[in-house]
């Protein structure tokens, strides 16, 4: 099967600086796959490789059978939005749309088609005689993308296109994306830091830490069957929290006092991972464990609870109704054995025996 994007031992250097460590990919036509991780794990560096504006240092980058390796950014039929917008203020905005169309000696009357069916799907076609200085930051992401769109390139691909936009905007523009993503059905390739948007939009997602992968799959399958601990910590909003213990025989004995059967083998020191919403709660103290109330977020539909364990250990706790909380105070929490994540010393995920 041929893939849209296939990335074969892709390494990147810059001086004696070694960036990307050998990455294996494939994308499949028509899919969107995010890119996510810290800052500095590789991610934009990746794209630009992808992209044509650097070249990796050695591997192959193929698009469809076809090795681009070497080949301009300008012929490999990608088309790039960025961060920064990256708009002519001199410009009006259908000039924007239209000026690299120009460049490729396209004809007037299919550059205008283009530009009107971009604008309608956008809902920029009343804002094409405007400049960039008389947009808001959203209409101005709806242009950076028009722009792409008019292209009609194989692949899309988004460096961070909604980090300059505030909180509701960039939850707006999140679902015009996937929306767009299902009208166009082009490949997409989307780099972010913010794992909330990764979980959202993707249908796949490649988690990459310091250059190198360290899971790519499914939303879900990330947040239910984390590979290791980065994978846990870095993929659901409140994180994972994360305990102290031994396994010793099928017996977890966690560093707070909680002692448990559960379903995995082996022995040594572990780290058990457990959901904030997957805690149970008990005002009379009742529960596998107690903890002290240090702070508490109240949001109406949900209560978010910050505790302490009598041995300094922090517990996040996800409560899905309201509940009278004061600091200070200590309550009982539960832990269902079948949300136990155990991860072993290495911090790869250990497989339940059942």
């Amino acid at each position: 099967m041929t893939h849209a994007l296939e990335l074969k031992d892709i390494r990147k250097s810059f001086g004696s600086v070694d960036v990307i460590h050998g990455i294996d990919l494939q994308i499949k036509e028509g899919e969107f796959v995010v890119f996510v991780g810290p800052s500095g794990c590789g991610k934009s560096t990746l794209l630009r490789l992808i992209a044509g504006l650097d070249d990796p240092t050695s591997g192959d980058i193929l698009l469809g059978d076809r090795r681009v390796n070497g080949v301009p950014a300008s012929e490999r039929g990608l088309s790039m939005v960025f961060q920064s917008y990256a708009l002519y203020p001199h410009m009006s905005v259908r000039q924007n749309l239209s000026f690299g169309l120009e460049n490729m000696r396209m004809p007037k009357e299919e550059i205008s088609e283009r530009i009107e069916h971009a604008a309608k799907m956008l809902q920029i076609d009343h804002l094409l005689s405007r400049r960039p200085g008389q947009l808001s930051g959203g209409q101005r992401q709806r242009v950076a993308i028009g722009r792409a769109i008019v292209r009609e390139p194989t692949i899309f691909l988004f460096d961070e296109p909604l980090s300059n936009l505030d909180a509701e905007l960039r939850l707006q523009m999140r679902v015009e994306i996937s929306d767009l993503h299902g009208k166009l059905g082009n490949t997409m390739i989307y780099v972010t830091h913010d794992q909330i948007e990764a979980m959202t939009m993707a249908d796949r997602i490649v988690v990459l830490r310091g250059g190198r992968i360290e899971q790519v799959g499914a939303p879900l399958d990330l947040y239910n069957r984390p590979a290791n601990k980065f994978v846990a910590g870095f993929i659901g909003a409140p994180q994972m929290n994360f305990l102290s213990g031994a396994l010793e025989g099928g017996i977890l004995k966690l560093d707070s006092g909680m002692v448990r059967d559960v379903p995995f083998a082996g022995s040594g020191p572990v780290t058990l991972g457990i959901r904030p919403e997957r805690i149970g709660v008990s005002l009379d103290g009742h529960g596998d464990e107690v903890i002290t109330v240090e702070n508490y977020e109240q949001l109406g539909a949900v209560t978010y609870i910050y505790g302490a364990f009598a041995n300094g250990e922090k517990l996040t706790v996800q409560h899905a109704h309201q509940i009278p909380l004061k600091r200070g105070q200590q309550i009982g929490v539960t832990f269902p054995t079948e949300a136990f994540h155990l991860f072993g010393e290495d911090e790869q995920a250990l497989e339940p025996t059942r």
